[in-house]
């Protein structure tokens, strides 16, 4: 509803006279044109809600939407998944429905997949066969409804249909192949100006670790990464990416492909950790390493590896930038230039939040840091699952402070001291 307030200057000490009134009235209309309907934005169809049912011969999900959608259902293997496909939405599920573990489906999530499509991955128990969709109208006070049921069937059954449909293998195949072209940059060249590229990991249906404050990793990141990039442009010898800058999925070998087509100087990705042990807690950055420094490094490799399959990316293949990595002269140089930047980072953030106290440097097989020719370092900002990390992690004060620390490690990095007084000390993002 739209309010055009009248001053009290406007109507006088007292009530005007009608023919006074609707001149003052349709004058305030004349300089508040009202808005058409045609030149409102559209608004995207809500998903209302999520409902799984646990049946003898079968499970069934359901979805409840403001609006018919045309959806698309696909399956994928290696690990089991159904993949429901459909045009960008609102999410309005408050405390959706977990499924038992008893039935086909084990779990599921949703949100953005690539900018005006919106996925569920729904990740099975079994082999399955999914039913066409049926859409029930609305009614009783519900909206559009879509059941999709999930029978069991055997193995050979499931991988013979299972795959990724044409078009949109070669949708995403094309994604890559875009990522990885050189872009047209507008600033000028300069052989002085560094160029970094800052990637906030997850995004999107990824929306990795959730804290134990409810802060979930793939915003916590995003907003870090706004601030270390606010803070670097702010200095005229940088040139600075991000792989994404809003709440979107970027597959790994994307992400690899756009720090290598922006010839980066240096790739920082930026994560935020758990632990089964809740008193773990502090920064750590990562460097490569095809065997990680200890087990826990590489059962973290693993999982954050795991991004595209959670996305319902499979397309299989690799490509040079993340196959197993030679130890040429130019990939030792690489790897080198990368562990001192991770030692001069952990030096500057020790002063501005807690570091990991038993080893915070360390290594994994981490895709995203496999380009043979761009320096990079993954930086777990903290522990999710730790009270006190989860806590800090979540005030604009330690985001700023820890943004500035990371600047000024890249500073230092480059041996630019001109920098130092081009920056503001604490870069502030309200």
């Amino acid at each position: 509803m739209l309010l055009l307030m009248l001053s009290p200057g406007a109507l006088g000490q007292g009530n005007p006279p009608p023919d006074d009134l609707d001149a003052m009235i349709n004058q305030v209309l004349k300089n508040n044109p009202v808005p058409s309907a045609k030149d409102a934005a559209p608004a995207l169809p809500v998903v209302m809600g999520a409902r799984i049912g646990e049946h003898p011969d079968r499970t069934r999900f359901v979805l409840e939407l403001s609006d018919p959608l045309s959806l698309r259902t696909f399956t994928l293997s290696n690990p089991d998944r159904v993949v429901i496909d459909m045009p960008a939405v609102t999410w309005h599920l408050e405390g959706p429905p977990r499924p038992s573990g008893h039935g086909a489906i084990k779990s599921y999530r949703y949100g953005l997949f690539r900018p005006g499509n919106a996925r569920v991955v729904i990740d099975l128990n079994q082999p399955v066969t999914v039913s066409d969709a049926l859409v029930i109208p609305p009614d009783h006070g519900n909206g559009y409804r879509v059941v999709l049921d999930l029978f069991a069937t055997s193995r050979a059954k499931f991988d013979q249909t299972a795959g990724w449909p044409a078009d949109l293998k070669a949708r995403e195949t094309q994604a890559e192949r875009v990522a990885a072209l050189p872009p047209a940059s507008p600033l000028p060249v300069s052989k002085n100006r560094k160029v970094v590229v800052i990637d906030p990991g997850h995004g999107g249906i990824d929306s990795g670790t959730s804290g134990v404050n409810g802060l979930l990793e793939r915003d916590l990141v995003l907003d870090e990464g706004l601030r270390l990039a606010k803070a670097l442009r702010a200095d005229p010898n940088f040139t600075v990416y991000m792989t994404r800058d809003s709440d979107v999925f970027i597959p790994l070998r994307e992400r690899v492909n756009i720090s290598r087509a922006h010839k980066a100087d240096l790739f920082v990705s930026l994560h935020a950790d758990s632990n089964p042990d809740s008193a773990v807690l502090g920064l750590s950055v990562y460097t490569l390493s095809e065997s990680g420094s200890d087990k826990e490094a590489a059962a973290l490799a693993r999982k954050e590896n795991q991004s595209d399959i959670i996305a319902g990316v499979d397309l299989g293949g690799d490509n040079a930038a993340v196959a197993p990595i030679l130890l040429d002269l130019e990939q030792r140089d690489t790897m080198n230039k990368s562990s001192r930047f991770a030692q001069t980072v952990l030096g500057s953030l020790s002063g501005a939040t807690d570091v990991l106290a038993r080893q915070p440097h360390r290594s994994a097989a981490f895709v995203v840091l496999k380009a043979p020719d761009v320096p990079s370092v993954l930086i777990e900002l903290g522990y999710l699952s730790n009270a006190g990390d989860a806590a800090q992690m979540n005030t604009t004060r330690w985001r700023n402070a820890v943004a500035a620390a990371i600047a000024g490690a890249v500073e230092r990095h480059f041996a630019l001291p001109a920098a130092t007084a081009q920056r503001p000390a604490s870069p502030v993002v309200e």
